[in-house]
């Protein structure tokens, strides 16, 4: 009968529990009865997964855009540059509406804005408006963050460069009429 016996277990398909038994054996660990009070002796503690959530809000959870920004911007030191293009946004509102039409913001560097002005007679005329200016810029910016305005006049077309320049010519003259 023992035969009989063996024989049924060679054919024995071994599922569920008598499968993680042989799985167990197999890798040399053998499971170990359940204890209530040996068990929470045993028991490790869990180390904190440092890539799972959790129910707290951390900063992977979603941000809204705008302090996703600010600490970009702070994080790279760009406020002023920031602060800066505000302004050459806010222009009109700035200097009036009437100098705007005829001037414009063109960069900001080393404490000097460099304004464009639409004609020579504009640019006499923001030349003149130039600590006004600066005042209105630094109220805006915070104090002593513009120390001068540079303004320049309009560009003219230039002859010196391109497929039809005359090295050492004598220039553009009076082709136009």
């Amino acid at each position: 009968m023992s035969s009989d016996h063996d024989d049924d277990r060679e054919r024995h398909d071994p599922v569920g529990l008598d499968l993680a038994r042989s799985v167990a054996r197999a890798l040399g660990r053998t499971p170990r009865a359940k204890t209530g009070s040996s068990q929470a002796r045993r028991r490790r503690r869990r180390t904190v997964d440092p890539q799972a959530s959790g129910a707290a809000p951390d900063d992977r959870d979603p941000q809204p855009l705008d302090s996703t920004i600010e600490r970009l911007v702070a994080e790279r030191g760009w406020s002023g540059d920031v602060a800066m293009h505000g302004v050459f946004s806010r222009w009109s509102a700035i200097v009036g509406p009437e100098l705007a039409e005829h001037c414009w913001p063109e960069r900001f560097a080393d404490g000097v804005a460099t304004v464009r002005a639409a004609s020579t007679a504009w640019a006499t005329q923001v030349r003149l408006l130039a600590p006004t200016v600066v005042r209105r810029l630094n109220e805006e910016l915070g104090d002593d963050t513009v120390q001068r305005v540079h303004v320049v006049g309009p560009v003219g077309p230039s002859w010196s460069k391109g497929p039809r320049a005359v090295r050492d010519g004598r220039g553009p003259r009076d082709t136009y009429g």
